[in-house]
């Protein structure tokens, strides 16, 4: 599986790497703007990712507003598969959630992240067995 993990602070993306590391080649971005360039050059050579883990709350541009513009993205690229998206936040307000689910993300996780429930996560959008 091809995985970007799109996490600003550096505990957590280092935990989200070591733990993604054992389903395949986990890449990440630091804040949503690098994430929004490497999606699309990963749509541009026909290797999208498998996963996009992002996070809510990031500098530059926030999770929701780079999920937004990934959904552009992907609609440029119609014969391109699309990327799973699990957003992920200690944010879990009813508004935010659905905004992320409205804005086209598969999943939401809250922070800090449950191993078991992510794992779940997984296997209901088809990612792992």
């Amino acid at each position: 599986m091809k995985i970007l993990l799109v996490e600003d602070d550096l505990t957590s993306r280092m935990f989200m790497e070591k733990y993604l590391s054992r389903y395949g080649h986990v890449s990440y971005a630091s804040n949503g703007l690098l994430a929004i360039d490497l999606v699309e050059d990963a749509l541009k050579k026909n290797q999208y990712y498998d996963l996009i883990c992002l996070d809510v709350m990031m500098p530059k541009i926030d999770g929701l507003k780079t999920l937004k513009e990934i959904k552009k993205l992907e609609k440029k690229y119609p014969d391109r598969s699309m990327s799973k998206v699990i957003m992920t936040s200690a944010l879990n307000d009813k508004h935010t959630v659905e905004e992320a689910y409205d804005s086209g993300c598969h999943g939401y996780a809250w922070k800090p992240i449950d191993i078991q429930k992510f794992d779940e996560l997984l296997k209901t959008l088809n990612l792992i067995d």
